[in-house]
């Protein structure tokens, strides 16, 4: 019984080519120098990347730091020392006490009127825009697509267009100088109800929706338990907007209001600063109230931001 072997393969004729000249080096394939060139120009963009994104940090924490210098002065070191180093004399807890106790503490009161408007008002106008979104995205009803166009021109109107109207209306519905004349307004996001609706389109399943109608849930609850809990990174990130225009608004309280008592940090610190030419002093209450006014912006985006790793996955349906 005779057996039969099958021929070995042959080998490639790189390999005759290096068995014949053993001197010569062995060549080596193109295939291990690519990742050899793409790590490198890999490297080379992350130091681009880098560099560029150390450039608009250092542009934007430049100004954080000069406030945080400043308060830590008074006002013959501010303007007899460097701007960008601390003076020999460190007057920083003077400088707050002088802020938080000055004309009967009223900046705690500008300060608590900027935590309403911007707190409630930038809460109430992310709910808004996320249940407008919610029903544009996921309901089908006749003038969809106009009521969308008509936010959608809402968001290329700036605020500054649309002062001077409103406080002649608030003045004819006699709630002009008040809370309301300010909080009214900060209700509405018209770019937050853009994104939501944007986002909902892309993340929210309405096979998910139709189990949860299936189950016996109301419209309102499949939004308040499924929506809203999809919806979390949109809703940071329209509150965060909401948030920093509202407390950073100038123009609009200006407009609006003419009671002190009313006013958010914005109008009050521009109070301060407008009678630095006659008393100097206002040059430490002005720089002490800045750094003040930016700590809750600060601490704001420090809580919130572990939302938007958290919430992407958040609610999600395995497949």
């Amino acid at each position: 019984m005779s057996t039969s072997t099958a021929p070995p393969p042959s080998a490639p004729a790189a390999d005759d080519a290096e068995a014949a000249n053993p001197a010569a080096p062995p060549r080596r394939p193109a295939e291990r120098l690519r990742p050899r060139e793409s790590s490198g120009s890999t490297r080379a963009s992350k130091i681009i990347v880098t560099s560029i994104l150390a450039l608009v940090a250092i542009y934007f924490l430049v100004p954080v730091y000069w406030v945080v210098v400043a308060s830590t002065k008074s006002t013959e070191d501010l303007f007899g020392t460097n701007g960008f180093w601390f003076a020999p004399t460190f007057s920083l807890w003077e400088n707050l006490r002088a802020v938080l106790s000055y004309d009967g503490g009223v900046f705690v009161r500008w300060f608590l009127n900027s935590v309403l408007y911007a707190g409630i008002g930038g809460l109430i106008a992310t709910y808004f825009a996320a249940a407008g979104g919610y029903a544009l995205a996921m309901y089908e009803f006749k003038g969809k697509n106009l009521v969308f166009g008509t936010i959608l021109g809402g968001v290329l109107v700036p605020g500054t267009a649309t002062a001077l109207p409103l406080f002649l209306l608030f003045s004819q519905m006699g709630i002009a100088n008040t809370y309301w004349s300010v909080l009214l307004p900060s209700l509405v996001s018209p770019f937050g109800l853009f994104l939501c609706r944007i986002y909902a389109q892309e993340t929210m399943s309405r096979s998910l929706l139709e189990a949860a109608r299936i189950d016996g849930a109301s419209e309102l609850r499949i939004f308040h338990t499924i929506g809203l809990r999809l919806l979390t990174p949109a809703l940071v990130t329209v509150f965060l907007f909401q948030l920093v225009g509202i407390w950073n608004n100038y123009f609009l309280p200006l407009v609006m209001l003419s009671d002190t008592s009313l006013f958010p940090i914005t109008l009050g610190l521009n109070n301060w600063l407008s009678q630095v030419d006659r008393l100097p002093e206002f040059y430490e209450l002005t720089t002490g109230g800045v750094l003040l006014s930016v700590i809750p912006l600060a601490m704001a985006m420090i809580v919130l931001q572990r939302f938007w790793r958290g919430g992407l996955t958040e609610g999600s349906v395995k497949a």
